[in-house]
């Protein structure tokens, strides 16, 4: 379970956090929607312990992510995968390469043979497969997506974090994603924290939906409720993204 709690961050006189709070159940879909800006991105690095808050904290599974050492931080940090919003992919490595790296960097005493079963098994899991020599300029954005999907997963993660993972993809692609996301969150019983302006991801995958406004955590509630919602400030935000 993640726990935040009256959460405060400040950039110089830019006050991006103003008493967050949100809990986050293990096992769940949670999406955390709100204009740009809002601070979703923010609020995720605090979670993983990129950024630490001015006021206020944040729990994973009872330990207060700023409370611990660096050894603690980064085996904490063992628990979670991390889709980036532009797949993040090495341009000079293979899929094999940058799918592999998180084992190979932390060491584990894996053989090659293993490595590469593993990564084999994350890239099917994804829906592709023999493509491990192809480099990310062979691939579409649809398969970058995938593919650095598969390197977030190939540790086993029991949270795993999307910024913004449908961003760039034509609506047929993002769709393709978005029942990736809800069928590996089933699957794997990974708890999944999407962030988005999307509203269709919030249809397609979420159990329930946060949206941020104004430094805080302004609903929650399943996707339906949002959508029903007579609430200006929740109607303005649907309606600016055409639903």
């Amino acid at each position: 379970m993640i726990e935040v709690k009256d959460l405060y961050k400040s950039f110089g006189t830019n006050k991006v956090l103003q008493g967050v709070n949100l809990t986050i159940e293990k096992g769940e879909t949670i999406v955390i929607i709100g204009r740009s800006g809002c601070g979703k991105s923010v609020l995720i690095k605090h979670i993983v312990g990129l950024l630490n808050p001015d006021q206020g904290y944040v729990k994973v599974e009872g330990k207060k992510v700023d409370d611990l050492n660096l050894k603690e931080l980064y085996e904490l940090r063992k628990n979670f995968g991390f889709l980036f919003q532009g797949a993040a992919l090495f341009d000079s490595m293979t899929v094999e390469e940058n799918v592999s790296l998180p084992l190979v960097e932390s060491k584990n005493g894996f053989s090659i043979n293993k490595i590469k079963e593993i990564v084999n098994e994350k890239l099917s899991l994804v829906g592709l497969e023999g493509i491990l020599d192809l480099k990310p300029s062979e691939l579409s954005g649809g398969m970058k997506k995938r593919v650095a999907l598969a390197r977030a997963l190939v540790t086993d993660p029991s949270y795993i974090l999307y910024d913004e993972p449908t961003t760039g993809l034509d609506p047929i692609m993002s769709d393709s994603i978005d029942q990736l996301i809800k069928d590996l969150s089933e699957k794997l019983n990974v708890t999944s924290i999407v962030v988005t302006h999307d509203m269709y991801s919030v249809k397609n995958v979420a159990n329930r939906v946060a949206m941020m406004h104004e430094g805080i955590i302004y609903f929650t509630g399943k996707p339906e409720e949002l959508l029903n919602s007579s609430d200006k400030v929740i109607q303005d935000f649907i309606r600016r993204t055409e639903v």
